[in-house]
């Protein structure tokens, strides 16, 4: 029987059909049982969780996440998490819990690692901004040795540093499960970074790793090279975010060098860097060889008119595979943005492409309005929305881009709607993406 469901025995021979004991009772028994003060917001999601045939046959995830803004918060603590970790551990259908923005700790991460090594059944772990450093990340990343079922981890924001990177760069030469790895925001240095991928080498599962935001000192970029020289050999990864990494057109050219060898990857994020116009120059020849890479994301260089018109020229000529291109924040002029509109009356594969906080023009809004207008372009599809006033066309923004929920949940809406999150629809590595 499993321990989740805790079944109640009828003494009547009529009613012989199994009664069970909700999650949130569940979790105030186990509290009262070990003297723990029930935390209301826990037992208030625990309530909504549905435990109807039809939902456990699909399996759930249960979402605890501390800035939610619709409901009051009591944040999950270490101890909290040991109850919850009582009731979840031999359970059947829970897939996958969201800990993000809550408060667990080293001491947190021990009762994690023994419920990693427990469960059998959890695909998703979520622990985006709790206070979990070096120690542990330790603990975390050597259940994960043992771990056979969880897919996607995600470690954003908590501050393990370039120890805790060696921790998980270790697991991931044991691990062959793992699907997606996230450790953005979490202080990783050259050291761990290098670790990283000279490990992606070799491993054989992983199809999804971000490195957003390292601690750098170095102008040599030995981290980008390093990474180049993992992309020519690996055969799995199909996803990679290198968002501020200080990356400028020498990292871009060796990255680029690699990738006319490397044939699965297909989403690149390169947000936030120091790229120009002179390394988007090497990424508009690969892209004239390239047949795998789907979504481009260069949000907040500085590529200019001159490196719009690299992209523009290989998206009309040859490119026939990148379905979305981001492009916003790069100094565009109206000129840049007109060559990529014209592009996509040629190039009917590319879906997606966002340019607000560029240097509009008339003759650029015109474009944008046309594309949309002729249903070449899907207003789905963009970050700009064009309205008329006085016989002369402008742009509105709107919320939509290739990861805007990556940080923050929607108070309203689904959190994975895939106009604001194209990346789902297009390139979807794990569950939970």
């Amino acid at each position: 029987m499993d321990s989740f469901l805790l079944e109640l025995a009828s003494t009547s021979q009529v009613d012989t059909m199994p009664k069970y004991i909700s999650l949130d009772q569940q979790y105030s028994l186990t509290c009262e049982e070990l003297k723990h003060p029930e935390n209301p917001f826990i037992v208030r999601i625990l309530q909504e969780v549905k435990q109807d045939e039809e939902t456990l046959k699909k399996k759930i995830t249960i979402k605890i996440a501390g800035n939610n803004r619709l409901i009051p918060v009591q944040k999950v603590t270490d101890d909290d998490f040991q109850i919850l970790a009582t009731i979840f551990t031999n359970n059947m259908f829970l897939t996958g819990l969201d800990l993000r923005y809550n408060l667990l700790s080293d001491a947190g991460a021990v009762h994690i690692a023994a419920f990693l090594q427990d469960n059998h059944t959890l695909l998703y772990l979520n622990l985006m901004f709790n206070d979990i450093g070096t120690m542990g990340a330790e603990f975390i990343a050597k259940s994960l040795h043992r771990n056979e079922t969880l897919l996607h981890l995600r470690m954003t924001g908590n501050k393990i540093d370039n120890k805790g990177g060696m921790y998980f760069a270790a697991m991931l030469q044991v691990n062959n499960t793992l699907q997606k790895l996230d450790l953005g925001d979490t202080d990783l240095r050259t050291q761990s970074l290098i670790a990283l991928a000279t490990v992606l080498n070799y491993n054989s599962a992983i199809k999804a790793i971000n490195l957003n935001r390292p601690i750098l000192y170095s102008e040599e970029e030995e981290t980008t090279v390093h990474t180049a020289l993992m992309l020519k050999v690996n055969c799995t990864l199909v996803e990679l975010h290198l968002c501020k990494h200080e990356m400028k057109n020498f990292g871009m050219e060796r990255l680029c060098d690699a990738l006319y060898e490397n044939s699965t990857l297909r989403y690149l994020d390169l947000s936030c860097n120091k790229i120009t116009r002179d390394g988007i120059k090497f990424l508009g020849k690969l892209l004239k060889h390239n047949a795998t890479l789907e979504i481009l994301d260069l949000n907040f260089n500085r590529i200019e008119d001159d490196g719009a018109f690299y992209l523009s020229e290989a998206l009309t000529t040859h490119n026939r595979t990148l379905q979305a291109l981001a492009v916003t924040n790069n100094n565009i002029s109206g000129k840049g943005l007109v060559a990529l509109a014209e592009s996509m009356k040629t190039n009917l594969v590319l879906s997606y492409i966002y340019i607000w906080g560029n240097k509009f023009d008339e003759d650029c809004c015109v474009a944008f309005a046309e594309l949309i207008k002729s249903g070449r372009l899907k207003p789905t599809g963009t970050d700009v929305d064009p309205y008329e006033v006085d016989g002369n066309t402008y742009f509105a923004e709107v919320s939509h881009g290739l990861k805007r929920h990556y940080y923050w949940t929607p108070s309203y809406g689904q959190p994975d709607n895939h106009d604001e999150n194209a990346s789902l629809a297009i390139t979807p590595v794990a569950e939970n993406l």
